[in-house]
Formats: C-alpha cells, structure tokens, sequence
C-alpha cells in the first residue's frame, strides 16, 4: 500500500469498512478454534483438580461463560468509546488471552498437586477446589468476552454494520467447531495438553499481530456513509412501538438458557446411543457450535430485511418445535435406526455415522439457537448507540442465561427430574422467550387476531412439551447396543443421577445386569461374577493378614462384597461417584454382593476415586478397581501412571492392588497401554484372565507394595480352616473348588511381557492418551485374539507361585483346561449353560 493510499484510508470519508470484513471474519474465526482448544484442555484439566463428574462440567461452562459474560458487559465501560483504535484493543485482547492461557497450563497442575490434598473429599471440599479452578480460569475468559464488543466500535450501529457483528459471531462460532475437532481428533490424541495449548496460544499470537497491522491503515471510526444512512432509513426495525429493550434482553438470556441447558441434556442422551467417548463428545460439540454458526450467519442477512424483534420472537416459537423434534428423534427414531456398531470395520465409518445422527438430531434447534443472536442485536440497536455496549449488553445477557442453563440442567434438573421432564422445561423456557417478545408487540398493534394467534401458539408450545416421549428404559440398560436387545429382557430399574444414567435389567439368559449409561458393567453371568469376586478374593488371600481395603466403584457391589467374609478384615471404604449405584445395586444384588452396603465396617465416600486416594491420609492392605471402561470419557484417569502412584503410595507394606482390563471392546495397542502404565508403577505385577472355555474375556493386573510371593498349599491351608469357611464358600460359588482353581487363572507376569508392550504407550496425566487409543477401539471384538497374544509368554515362574510338587503339577495342569460357563442365581448356585456376557451382548 502507498503512503497516498494509507492516508486515505485513515481518512474516514473516505474509508469502507466492508473491505476488511473478510480478514476480520477470518481473526474471529481463528480466535474462536483456540478459545474452543483451551475449553476442551481445560475440562481434561479439571478432571484432576476437582474430578470427572457433572460438577466439574458445571464449573467449567459457569466459569467459561461467566468470564465471557463479565468481560463482554466490562469493557465497553472500562474503556471510552473514541479512546483507542478497536483492532489494536482487539490485539491485546488477543495477546492477553494467550499469557493467561499459559498461565492456566502451569498453575492447574498445580493446584493439583499442591493444594488438592489439603482440601481433603466430600462435597465442601470440591466446591473449594471448583472456586480456585474458576479462578483461574476467569482470566482468559474476561478477555475473550471482551473481544467482540473491542471490534463492535469499529463498525457502526445500523442494520448493516449490526449484521456485521452476527457474522463475526458466526466466524467464531465456526473457527470453534474447527477448534473442537481440531483439538478432539487430533492434537491430543496425537501429542498432549502442552501440545494443544501452544497452538493455540500461537493462534491468538498471530490475530494479535494480524490486526495490530491492520489497525495502521484504517480509522478508529469509520464514518456512516451515505450507503449506510439509505440501509438505515430503508430498514426501520419495527412500524409498531416496542416497550423499551427489556423484552429483548430477557429473550436473549432465555435463549442462551436453553441453549446451554439442551446441549447438557443431549450430551448426556447421545452419549447413550453413540457411546460417550472423547470422539462421540467431540461430534456433539461440533454439530452443536457449527449450528449456531450456520444459524447466527443467516440471523445476519435477515436482520437487514425483517422486524428483528419479531424475527426474535418468531425464532423462539419455532424452538419449541425444534427441541421436541430432538426429543422424538432421542427417543423414538435414532436409537431405532437399524445400526449394529461391531460391524464397522473402522473407526472412521463410525465416526460418519455418529455424525449424520447427530445432525439430523440437533441442527435445527442449533440454526435458531445461532439466529436469536444476531436478531437480538438488531432488535436492541439504534443508530447512534456505542455499538461496543450494544454487543457487550447482548452478549451478556445471552452469556448469563447460559451459566443459569448450565448449572441448573447439569446439577439440578436432571438428577431431580429426569431428562425427559427437562426436555420439556426446555420447551417451556423457549415459549417463554417467544411471548416475552411478542406480547408488547401484539399489545401496541392492538389486534384481537395477533393476540388469538399468539394465544394459539401458546397452547401448541404446551402441547409439544407434554408430548415429549421418555428415551426407552432399555436405551439405558443396553446404550449403543439398543437395537440389538431392547425386545431380549426386562428391565427392572432406572435412575438418571447426576453423573450418570443407570440401569437394572434381566438379560435373554436370565442374568441381572448393572448398566451405567448403556454399558452393562456388572452382572450375575458366570464370568462377572468370577472376575467380580476374584478381583476380591485374590488380594484378601495374598495379602498374609489384610484388615483395611479400599474398593474403586460400587457396581453392582459384588467385589466389595467379596471382602466381608473375612474375619480379620475391620474396615472397608468404597468410592463411588454416583450417589443412585449403592442403594439399586444392593437391592437387586444382595445375595450376590452380601449387602455389604449395611455391614458395620462399610463406608461409603461419595467422590472421584482420584481424588479420594490423592486427598485421603488414610492407608490400605488392599485397593481394587474396578473402573468403567477406559473408552469412556474421564474413566482413563484411573489408568494413568500418576494414578497408580498414588494408590501405590496409600499401600500399607506388602499391601496388594488389583486393576481391571478389558479385552473386549479394545484392542492390542489399548491393552498395552493399560499393561505398561501399571507395570511401570508395579514393576514385577502379574496378569490374571478371566477366561471363557479357554478364549479370552477380560483380565486384571495384580501389583504388591513389595516382592510378590504366593504359596498354593498356605492358601489351601487357610482356605480350610474354619474361620475361612465363607470365604470357600463364596469362592464355590463362582467355580473355584480350590486354591489351585483360583491360580490357574494366572496370565503372565511383567518380565515375561516386556518383549510385547515394548511399542505401548504410557498413559499419563499430560496426555490421557488412552481414552484415545480406546475410543478408536470401541467396537473391536477381539479378545480372544488378544489374549492369546499375552498367554504365549506365560509360564508359572517359581520365583512368585510355589508349593508342593503335586499342587504345582496340578496347578500347570489346570491352566491348560477350559471352564464351563454359567449363571449364578440368587441362591449362589452355578447352573452351567451358555449366556450372554458383561459385554459380549449380540
């Protein structure tokens, strides 16, 4: 550019702002993929501090949004109108979002690490260590709010510089979904958390640059030129009256309530179709912010040619019928759609499919949703106004109403509820919207017409929330596999909690399952319950004389109730994070579990089982975990190195773990990670299977806060004598006859194993690399294969399992044979027969 040429562009009269309005989009674009990059390292980041529940959820988007809110509402009165140039404020902005974002990545680990422990577990204590997240990260979020209303000043407020401002709201939302993918299908995935924050910290560095440039040929305040006076005149928002901008302000908020409190709703009804991994989660967001972008460009271009604050209205009313199509499509089309997930030979065909059923689920309410804001904008504007506090206004009341749909929906509504009555509050608050917009407008037009149309679609926004239909029992028992079993068995119970959805069924072959969002994690079957109790009975039998145990996850309350026959054992302590489990589970599975929830020496802590075992001072000679499966989003915090160490570090001396690994639903590569991160912690750990008639299933690893040292004639010994009778029996009762019975179900060990998790992958607190291992693995049906894989270095090794000469030849015998599978009934008995498995379910 010559100098003759950036002087005429400083020169007002004689400068166009609409020439840069494609770099600008392209700035918001690129500043919202890094803001949708922090968001989602954040929430990985929060899983530690306060731990993988609805709560931590909860303060991410309160503080995420009330950061946007706070920042958009402070900045146009925090700086004058004409003080400084809009694109270099926006810079700064920018810059400043990226410091404080680094900032985030070095202080949260460590609160972690430093403060979490002192705060100790239980309720008041996530609360406190919530208040130091929000802290935090309110930072960044004041700044990012503050970007739109720093550039709305460059533009002025008439129909077509106001369509401006819904179009760079669009962009954002746009970049952001790029950011969402970006950051769920690969930056962590392949690198880490550092990874992802540098680039986008490199993204706010070059919009800072980009328009700090940019801020040297143009004027601070471009003029309204002729062009602009004519859109102005030709475009009158309304012919009729409006009572001030109240109404518009309170329908924008109520959006933005809707908003946010659909998106916790649907998250948690898809995630029971698709399967709630990293990926499935991912998509949602995607669809989600893609919606309100397409929407929010369309609210643009109509805001120049329509009544916006009808338009508003309007959008609204059409809401409620867009949120009852999602609710019908949840429950009475997607998860009847003829879809049998093993069959997809790749990750990626299931990725397509997932996408187009959350499409077809949620865009339309997203495109209105994206509308209202850009519409809202037009409603309240007025020539001459700071469009900076036009922005800043709208964008806050859309921002809080979103912290209050939130925090409600996610804590409040759907553990009181359900989702189905939450879906049809979500109706009520969009036709709410509708008539706090509409009623003034139909009022000052003094018409008997609009005030019955009005009236009528009223009555039909009612109607459409009581229609709304609840998801099938059966989508919470079976989830992903609906399709293939919602006609095979009974489902006996169901309870949406406030971090998960469960549910109680009877299976096709007469076993009772536990479900936890539509996977079935415990039941009656004969291999359940033989993993259930020898993940119990195992380390109570090596352990000499263990008398403290600590059990990860109630389930169906079966391991932990292995422990109660054991005369020396004085207390143990269950997590649980789901507050509905203990009570269902112990009604359906009391025999099985032998109520332990009511025994004397059962404690119940209601928490992540992270941050009990890094918070707790207490120490144990036992700690079994039996989490939900790594693929799921949050459970792989319960995989990762720095968890074994700590629970390592709360082993009294020879104290024992023991740790669940899946074949099923996996692969090679996920099987290695689990294997390695233990071995890593536990080095000299053993594999012990849980086999099928010889063909694999699942496995747990066992480690020792010491060398290892298991004698198969004292177990015997002690398995005969009678303070040991109820132990035997309960050992019995799952086909194990002996001690030589149990142990034949060893696997390996570390040493052995080295040679095949040479390439596997450590998953550890910086990356979680696992949840994206197994969310590629999802619907892998291999274990067998797997298995085969790891019992090919197996060989008793003299060094850990010793005995008699004949128990010893017994014992090598055995681990050759295959076992009979079959169900254990109420009464403890094992009828042997084929039968439908945890998650062997057709």
């Amino acid at each position: 550019m010559t100098i003759a040429a950036a002087t005429d562009a400083r020169d007002p009269a004689a400068f166009d702002a609409s020439r840069y309005l494609p770099p600008l989009l392209i700035l918001f674009a690129a500043s919202g993929c890094a803001a949708l990059i922090y968001e989602i390292v954040w929430y990985q980041m929060l899983q530690f501090v306060i731990g993988s529940t609805a709560i931590s959820l909860g303060v991410l988007l309160a503080t995420f949004m009330g950061g946007l809110c706070l920042g958009s509402f402070a900045l146009p009165r925090a700086l004058a109108r004409r003080q400084y140039h809009p694109l270099r404020v926006y810079a700064l902005i920018e810059l400043g979002i990226g410091i404080c974002a680094l900032w985030v990545r070095i202080c949260m680990p460590l609160i972690d690490r430093t403060y979490v422990a002192a705060f100790g577990h239980g309720m008041p204590a996530i609360l406190l260590r919530a208040a130091l997240c929000a802290v935090c990260l309110l930072p960044p979020t004041l700044l990012m709010g503050a970007s739109l209303p720093a550039v709305a000043r460059w533009v002025p407020t008439t129909p077509r510089g106001v369509s401006w401002l819904g179009l760079l709201y669009g962009a954002n939302t746009a970049g952001a979904v790029f950011g969402c993918l970006l950051a769920g299908f690969y930056l962590l995935r392949v690198f880490n958390m550092t990874a992802a924050t540098s680039v986008a910290v490199l993204l706010n560095a070059a919009v800072a640059c980009i328009s700090w440039s940019l801020a040297r040929y143009t004027p601070a305040q471009p003029a309204d030129d002729a062009s602009h006076a004519r859109d102005t005149a030709a475009s009158a928002p309304d012919t009729i009256p409006a009572p001030g901008l109240w109404p518009v302000y309170l329908t924008i908020a109520l959006s933005g309530a809707s908003a946010l409190g659909a998106e916790v709703v649907w998250t948690r009804l898809l995630g029971l179709v698709l399967g709630a991994t990293i990926y499935t989660l991912s998509i949602i967001l995607a669809v989600f912010l893609g919606g309100l972008g397409i929407g929010s460009a369309a609210g643009s271009f109509l805001s120049r040619t329509v009544r916006s604050r009808a338009a508003l209205g309007y959008s609204q009313l059409l809401l409620t019928t867009a949120i009852a199509w999602t609710a019908f499509m949840l429950a009475r089309s997607i998860p009847y759609w003829p879809i049998n997930p093993p069959l997809s030979p790749g990750p990626w065909l299931t990725f397509q499919i997932d996408l187009v059923r959350v499409i077809w689920a949620i865009l339309p309410a997203t495109l209105l949703w994206g509308a209202s804001f850009p519409l809202a904008l037009a409603a309240a504007a007025t020539p001459g106004d700071d469009p900076a506090r036009l922005a800043g206004n709208i964008y806050a009341a859309n921002t809080s109403g979103a912290i209050v749909g939130s925090l409600a929906f996610s804590i409040l509504l759907i553990p009181w509820i359900g989702t189905q009555q939450s879906e049809r509050v979500l109706i009520v608050i969009s036709g709410a919207g509708a008539l706090v917009v509409l009623a003034p407008l139909v009022w000052a037009a003094r018409s008997s017409t609009r005030v019955l149309l009005l009236a009528g679609a009223m009555v039909a926004a009612g109607a459409l929330a009581a229609s709304v239909p609840a998801v099938p029992p059966a989508l919470l028992a079976y989830g992903r596999r609906f399709i293939l079993n919602y006609n095979r068995g009974r489902v006996l119970y169901v309870g949406e909690g406030l971090n998960s959805s469960i549910a109680i069924s009877i299976a096709a072959g007469g076993e009772t399952q536990f479900s936890v969002s539509g996977n079935s994690e415990a039941s009656t079957s004969s291999p359940d319950m033989r993993l259930q109790r020898s993940l119990g009975h195992l380390p109570a039998l090596i352990h000499p004389d263990p008398r403290s145990v600590l059990v990860v996850g109630f389930g169906a309350g079966v391991t932990a109730g292995s422990f109660v026959p054991y005369p020396g054992i004085r207390r143990i302590v269950i997590c649980e994070m789901e507050p509905l489990v203990p009570p269902a589970a112990t009604k359906y599975f009391k025999a099985q579990n032998y109520d332990v929830l009511h025994d004397s020496r059962t404690q119940i802590i209601y928490d992540d089982a992270r941050h009990f075992v890094l918070t707790t001072p207490e120490t144990f000679d036992i700690i079994t975990t039996d989490p939900i499966r790594p693929w799921v989003k949050g459970s792989a915090t319960l995989y990762s190195k720095e968890y074994f160490e700590m629970v390592k570090a709360h082993l009294n001396p020879g104290g024992v773990v023991t740790q669940w690994v899946p074949l099923y639903e996996s692969d090679e590569q996920t099987v290695k990670s689990e294997m390695a991160t233990f071995f890593s912690v536990f080095p000299g750990g053993t594999v012990w299977a849980n086999a099928v008639k010889g063909k694999g299933y699942d496995v747990f690893l066992l480690g020792q806060k010491g060398p290892t040292s298991i004698n198969v004639d004292q177990l015997q010994a002690r398995l005969d004598s009678a303070p040991y009778s109820r132990v035997a029996q309960s050992l019995r009762d799952v086909g194990f006859t002996s001690a030589i019975d149990l142990l034949s179900t060893y696997g390996g060990q570390d040493a052995d194993l080295r040679p095949w998790l040479r390439d596997a992958d450590i998953n550890r607190d910086s990356n979680l690399r696992l949840q994206y291992l197994a969310g590629l693995a999802l619907n892998d049906a291999r274990p067998d294969v797997i298995y085969k894989d790891i019992v090919q270095y197996r060989h008793l090794p003299p060094a850990i399992i010793t005995g008699s000469p004949d128990r010893i030849a017994s014992l090598m015998n055995l681990m050759q044979s295959p076992r009979p599978a079959g169900t254990v009934h109420g009464d403890g008995s094992t009828q042997p027969q084929d039968t439908s498995m945890r998650a062997r379910q057709p």
